[in-house]
This record gives structure tokens, sequence and C-alpha cells, in this order.
């Protein structure tokens, strides 16, 4: 879990410090932001994830997708999966054919994809970065960096569409200086969700390995 985690969402994984004085005009939007997806029920999206290395001359790219609903999800990426109840954790790794149960903690819940809408709101130094046009769209831009210094990412960038309000893409900056973007493709807001879309279903993973570590 922490392997797949450790890219996709490292940056909810900040220290939470005291807020500092914050530029206004960053908060009203991050506030509208947050707001959207607090009234949706649920949401589903397919995503890009980017890393590029300089140093390394490497430049990879991942597809996954993510269906949310409160604090449940299900997370498809790289050959992994995640899926989370509220009580318990499943983590399936496909080349293994393994999964992993485990019961949910403050950390899992931490790590809520749900949850980057709200990271902006302990931990970080935010303001106001300009606009951006990407594909005949206005965005506005929204820099974080994270209270703690020590921290190996320093930057993180939101591009907030200037119309809706939702999260097109973000980019974290790190102190060796990879760069990791995030692109959310697809986006469906309120989706049809059924009964058992947060739970590992055995039967459909023939021969998998089961560890429970309940």
């Amino acid at each position: 879990m922490k392997r797949l985690f450790s890219l996709l969402l490292a940056v909810l994984l900040f220290v939470n410090l005291a807020n500092a004085q914050q530029d206004p005009k960053a908060a009203k939007i991050l506030d509208a932001m947050s707001q959207k997806y607090k009234t949706m029920k649920a949401f589903k999206a397919d995503f890009s994830q980017t890393m590029e290395s300089p140093s390394a001359k490497v430049k990879e790219t991942m597809e996954g997708n993510v269906l949310v609903s409160g604090d449940k999800y299900r997370l498809k990426v790289n050959g992994q999966e995640v899926i989370n109840n509220g009580k318990l954790m499943w983590t399936y790794l496909k080349d293994a054919n393994e999964v992993t149960i485990t019961e949910n903690d403050a950390e899992a819940e931490s790590m809520s994809p749900g949850k980057i809408f709200e990271m902006y709101k302990k931990g970080y130094k935010y303001s106001y970065a300009g606009t951006e046009t990407i594909d005949g769209a206005k965005y506005n831009v929204i820099e974080l960096a994270p209270e703690d210094r020590s921290n190996p990412i320093f930057k993180v960038r939101l591009y907030i569409n200037q119309k809706d309000n939702t999260l097109k893409s973000w980019q974290m900056f790190r102190n060796n200086g990879n760069r990791y973007t995030y692109t959310i493709k697809n986006f469906q807001a309120n989706p049809t969700v059924t009964a058992d879309a947060f739970a590992f279903n055995k039967a459909k993973y023939k021969g998998v390995e089961v560890v429970d570590l309940r």
C-alpha cells in the first residue's frame, strides 16, 4: 500500500501544523473548489501520473482510475488496486495475484483520494500564482508550500478551472529535482455506485492468495 500511495497521494502526508497568514484570493479559490466536491455524493475519474527526473533523464507515465464516496474509495493504478470501505482495506497486487486485508486506521483515512480537495487546510502556506490557458480553458494557478521545511516536497501547484472550480491537475516538486504531474480525465460527479463497489470480491480474482492481517 505504501508503495502505491507514496507517489499518488504523498501530498496528503505532510505534518499538520498551525496555519500561517494566507493569501485571501487563493483561499477563496481553494474554498470554492473544496465546497464543490463536498456537495457530491460520489465521483469517479480516470487520471494520469507522470514522473520526470531530469538528473536521470527519465519520464514515465502511468494511468489509473478512482471511485470515491465519502471516505470509501476504490483506486486502480499501475497493476495495483486499493479498496477501502471505511472499516477494512484490501490491497491487491496483480503481478503477485495477492490481496492483503488490513483494518482501516488513521493513516489509511488520511490517504483517501477524497482528501486531496481539502489538503490545503492544514500544514500549508498558499498563494495565488496567476492564470493559465490549457486546451482553451482558463485555470487559476495556486501554489502550496508545506510549513514543514524538512519535507522532501517543497511545492505543490494546483490548476483549478475558473468556470466550474474543478481541479484539473496538480504538480509536486521534490527537493531532488523530480517532478510529479497528475491530470484528472473523464471526471464524473455522482455516478451510480453499486452495493459491492467498495468490497473485494474474491470470486473475481481466480487463484488469489489472501493475506489477512486483521
